[in-house]
């Protein structure tokens, strides 16, 4: 990295040489402005107003325009020669909380070096009591030209520099907040809670400049006399009707895609069948599978079938245990009423048990109808 300020810093009684450097550096794409009828090059240059004629950089200075109009020089000598401490001092006025600064007042970051052998300790001891005591050190410096506030913090094993504004030029927010009038109700809070904890974090290291990659793109295209690239098709924007709507869609889309990610292993949602559906939904899973028209057909002929003939298997033993409980009470009676009892004995197939039920039914039916007509008679 290239110096752009030598100085040193001022620690109580100690002093650190050091070399001041950029931090950051720009990577977006600059262009030339140029003649539209025929592409030639657009120039600024720089012309005395008296003299008319166009003047080097070497013979240009600077100076003061008063509200008449009257220019008043000032060399760098004279700046130079200026009774400010700060002229080639970082001076640390005081060591405050981190928090303590409002991100506003941040502006250009510096990397610091220590300058020389001789710096390297107290640059380090600097380092170290930055780390130990979590704190930020502000520092008052000059560079080009007029006085700064600075930041001084560690990053990783080096001591940076943010360039802060006055406390003056930051502007106030008055004009720029909205009407007090507008209520927010819990439940939109909640919903913007949950879309926050849904996207979650990010890796600043992913983050990358899509438009400049996409300018590059443009420009090698069209200097290797392709197309440029179409643009893509513009997300649904439109004005937002019901903020409640656009919230959940939000939460839901951002759940979605952090499904997709391998990102949203949550607890899933378990949510009750609505009444009247479960019969279809159980019939649904244990239907069984079409594969072709007549496998299918005779599959269910087959099953069909089966069920019949279980059916009818259960309801013949049904009926076939109380014919042998009847069977046995009427070839008991009937052995006992007649002497030809082989017949009844030998009945042990069902069509013989059949019979005998109904002899036996016959009977009863006799028998009581004997007795309902000797009990009338009695009673007349």
């Amino acid at each position: 990295m290239r110096s752009i300020w030598n100085g040193a810093i001022s620690f109580g009684l100690v002093s650190i040489p050091i070399k001041l450097m950029n931090a950051t550096e720009s990577h977006s794409i600059s262009f030339r402005q140029i003649h539209l009828d025929d592409g030639g090059r657009i120039r600024y240059r720089k012309v005395c107003e008296l003299e008319d004629t166009e003047v080097e950089t070497s013979e240009i200075g600077k100076a003061y325009e008063e509200a008449d109009g009257t220019l008043i020089p000032i060399t760098d000598e004279d700046l130079a020669a200026l009774p400010l401490p700060t002229a080639r001092t970082i001076e640390i006025v005081a060591f405050v909380p981190a928090d303590r600064i409002d991100p506003l007042q941040m502006d250009t970051a510096y990397y610091l070096s220590a300058n020389g052998v001789p710096a390297t300790k107290p640059y380090v001891l600097l380092r170290e009591a930055l780390k130990r005591s979590n704190k930020v050190a502000v520092a008052k410096f000059a560079l080009r030209g007029r006085e700064r506030l600075g930041m001084l913090r560690v990053v990783d094993d080096v001591i940076a520099m943010h360039g802060l504004l006055w406390p003056d030029e930051i502007r106030a927010t008055d004009d720029v907040a909205p009407d007090d009038g507008v209520t927010v109700r819990d439940k939109e809070l909640d919903l913007a809670d949950a879309l926050m904890d849904t996207l979650g974090g990010v890796d600043l290291d992913t983050l990358h400049d899509d438009y400049r990659e996409a300018v590059e793109e443009l420009i090698t295209a069209k200097a290797e006399g392709h197309e440029a690239p179409a643009a893509p098709a513009e997300k649904d924007g439109g004005k937002v009707l019901d903020l409640m709507a656009a919230l959940e869609k939000s939460v839901s889309a951002a759940k979605q895609s952090r499904g997709a990610d391998g990102e949203g292993d949550g607890d899933a949602e378990v949510h009750p069948l609505p009444a009247g559906r479960s019969g279809s939904r159980r019939s649904a899973r244990t239907a069984p599978k079409e594969v072709g028209g007549k496998k299918s057909t005779s599959t269910s002929k087959k099953t069909t079938a089966k069920k019949t003939a279980a059916k009818t298997a259960t309801k013949t033993a049904a009926k076939k245990t109380p014919a042998r409980k009847s069977t046995t009470k009427s070839t008991t009676k009937t052995a006992a009423k007649t002497s030809t009892g082989s017949s009844a004995k030998s009945s042990g197939s069902s069509t013989g048990s059949r019979t005998a039920a109904k002899k036996t039914a016959a009977a009863k039916k006799t028998s009581a109808k004997k007795t309902t007509a000797a009990r009338k008679k009695a009673s007349a």
